[in-house]
C-alpha cells in the first residue's frame, strides 16, 4: 500500500506533507501541483523524481491526473472495492486474468466491461474505478474488468483479441455467474478505449462452427462508453484529422503497438496493420452507438503540444463521429470546455453521463 508519506518525497518538502493533512481545500497538494491551473496534472508538472510513476497515478491513462486520481494514489487505494470473483483465468497466459465484480439479483443481470489502458504496454484491470463499479451496481449491473497481454508480449490485435475472448468467456459462463448474455456493454479509456470501439465495430469473431463452445459465443457490444479514445492509430488518420503526424509517430506506444519501426511507417505491410488496428475500419450502419469523452480542450496541435493532448485529442472521437452520423448511429462527443472545468457536447445539447447512455441502450435493446 502507498502512504501519504512514501508519495510526498522530500522533493515534496515537509510543507507539502503538512498542507494535505490539513486538509486546506485552497493550499491542497493537487492546488499545488496543478500549475497552470487547468484542472488537471500532466507528467510536466510532477517533480522529476515522482514521474515515472505516473503511470501508477493516471489511473484511467488518459494523459492527466485528475483531483480523485491523486487522492486515491496518496490514500493508498482505499477506497477500492474488492472483487467478487479475482483474477478468473480466460486464456493461458498471466495477463489472461478478469476481475468480477457481480450484483446479487434474482435475475441475470447486464454487464459491463472495463478495459484498462496504459498504451499497450502497461496498466492493470485494478484501475477500474470504485465509484462507478458502485454506479453500475446500483442500476443492478455486474462489471468485469479485464488485463489483456502488452505489446512487449505480441503487437496488435493481440491485445483484441484478448478483451475478444474474455468477452466470449464471460457468454459461455453467463449462467454460472448469473450474467445477462444479451446486455453488454464495454467502457475504458485511453487503449482501453480503442480497445472497446475496437469491439464495437468489429465483425462478430464468433466461430459457430469451432470445436471450441467459447469461441462459438458472439463478440458483439450493445454500446460502448469511453475516455479519450483513438478511433484510428493510423497516423495518416490523425494528420487528416488535424493531428500533425510526426507527433502522434513519436509517441511511445507507436512501435511496439505495430511491431515497426517509426523508418518504416510508410510502407504497404505498415499501411496493412494501421488498417487493421483502426477501430474505424470495420464500422457499419449495424454497428453500436458510442459514448466519446475527453478530459482534453479541442484546442489545434503543435509541434510543441504535450503527447497526451496528441494521441488523446477530441479531435479522434469528431472524425468517428463524422461518420457515424453518415451512417445514422449515435455518437456523442463531449470534452473540457475552453474555460473551467465544464464538459461540452460538441455539435451543442446537454452533456450525457456514463449511466443514462448505457441505461437507455439496455432499455431498447431487442
Amino acid at each position: 500500500m502507498k502512504s501519504l508519506v512514501a508519495f510526498c518525497t522530500p522533493f515534496f518538502s515537509a510543507f507539502f506533507v503538512m498542507t494535505v493533512l490539513a486538509q486546506e481545500p485552497k493550499n491542497d497538494l493537487f492546488t499545488r501541483l496543478d500549475a497552470n491551473k487547468d484542472g488537471k496534472v500532466v507528467q510536466s508538472e510532477l517533480p522529476e523524481n515522482q514521474r515515472p510513476n505516473f503511470g501508477k497515478i493516471d489511473a484511467n491513462s488518459d494523459g492527466a491526473i485528475s483531483r480523485d486520481e491523486l487522492n486515491a494514489y496518496t490514500r493508498g487505494g482505499s477506497d477500492d472495492v474488492t472483487p467478487t470473483h479475482a483474477d478468473v483465468a480466460y486464456g493461458l497466459h498471466e495477463r489472461n486474468k478478469i476481475d468480477l465484480y457481480l450484483t446479487e439479483s434474482k435475475t441475470p443481470t447486464p454487464l459491463v466491461l472495463y478495459i484498462h489502458g496504459g498504451g499497450f504496454r502497461g496498466g492493470d484491470k485494478s484501475s477500474v474505478n470504485a465509484g462507478e463499479i458502485r454506479a453500475f451496481q446500483r442500476e443492478g449491473w455486474s462489471v468485469a474488468a479485464i488485463n489483456y497481454r502488452f505489446t512487449n508480449v505480441l503487437p496488435a490485435p493481440g491485445q483484441y483479441l484478448d478483451c475478444a475472448r474474455a468477452l466470449q468467456f464471460l457468454r459461455h459462463h453467463a449462467e454460472k455467474y448469473n450474467l445477462d448474455p444479451k446486455l453488454v456493454a464495454s467502457t475504458g479509456g485511453s487503449a482501453g478505449a480503442g480497445t472497446s470501439l475496437w469491439l464495437a465495430f468489429h465483425d462478430d469473431l464468433a466461430e459457430p462452427k469451432s470445436d471450441d463452445p467459447i469461441a462459438r459465443e458472439s463478440t458483439r457490444l450493445v454500446c460502448t462508453v469511453v475516455s479519450n479514445g483513438q478511433s484510428s492509430y493510423d497516423p495518416r488518420f490523425a494528420e487528416k484529422a488535424g493531428i500533425p503526424r510526426p507527433n502522434f509517430e513519436r509517441h511511445p506506444f507507436f512501435e511496439p503497438f505495430y511491431g515497426i519501426k517509426v523508418a518504416d511507417a510508410d510502407t504497404p505491410e505498415a499501411y496493412k496493420r494501421y488498417e487493421a488496428a483502426a477501430p474505424i475500419t470495420y464500422l457499419t450502419k449495424d454497428d453500436p452507438p458510442a459514448l466519446l469523452n475527453y478530459s482534453f480542450q479541442n484546442v489545434d496541435v503543435t509541434n510543441s503540444s504535450d503527447l497526451g493532448l496528441v494521441v488523446h485529442h477530441p479531435k479522434l472521437g469528431i472524425a468517428l463521429k463524422q461518420q457515424m452520423d453518415k451512417l445514422g448511429i449515435e455518437c456523442i462527443v463531449q470534452y473540457r470546455a475552453a474555460e473551467g472545468n465544464k464538459t461540452q457536447r460538441h455539435g451543442g445539447g446537454d452533456p450525457v453521463g456514463t449511466v443514462d447512455f448505457i441505461k437507455k441502450h439496455f432499455a431498447a435493446a431487442p
